[in-house]
């Protein structure tokens, strides 16, 4: 109860604004809100990751590791997961089975619809087979020119 308290009253400086907004992004993605999600990756790709190395793809995936920092605490995620007929980028399994699971795929210069198309086509949602309940599949593309992020999230049948 301290610690949430610390972090609601920002007494943890930048790990509480860190740590909220990391809350913002599940929630987010959660409600399939695409706009704040793009908004909030920015925003630390923007702060977290040195001008040299912004276009590389593992910095990327660092990004989505800040982002989803406290989804740990709700979920077991797994990064370059066997699934399918492929590795997924991430798979997050909810500890609580009301919550959605949902498989994330990162894509450098494309479109989301072609990332979702790759977690449909090499058919990562077998890693979820046994979950029954809500599944989602969110898709981001990253634009190395623009220097923006685009994301599409559909639910997984």
């Amino acid at each position: 109860m301290k610690f949430d308290y610390s972090l609601k009253n920002h007494q943890m400086g930048e790990i509480s604004k860190l740590v909220l907004k990391s809350n913002q992004m599940v929630e987010s993605t959660i409600k399939k809100d695409t706009e704040t999600m793009e908004k909030l990756i920015q925003e630390a790709h923007d702060i977290n990751i040195l001008i040299i190395k912004y276009n590389d793809e593992n910095s990327l995936a660092c990004v989505i590791t800040l982002v989803y920092l406290s989804a740990r605490s709700k979920y077991k995620i797994v990064r370059e997961m066997e699934a399918g007929s492929g590795r997924a980028d991430f798979i997050f399994y909810p500890n609580d089975k009301s919550k959605p699971a949902f498989i994330l795929e990162l894509k450098k210069n494309s479109t989301p619809k072609e990332t979702l198309k790759q977690i449909k086509e090499k058919r990562y949602s077998d890693s979820l087979k046994d979950y029954t309940d809500q599944k989602l599949a969110v898709g981001i593309s990253y634009d190395s020119k623009l220097k923006n992020h685009k994301i599409k999230i559909e639910d997984i049948n």
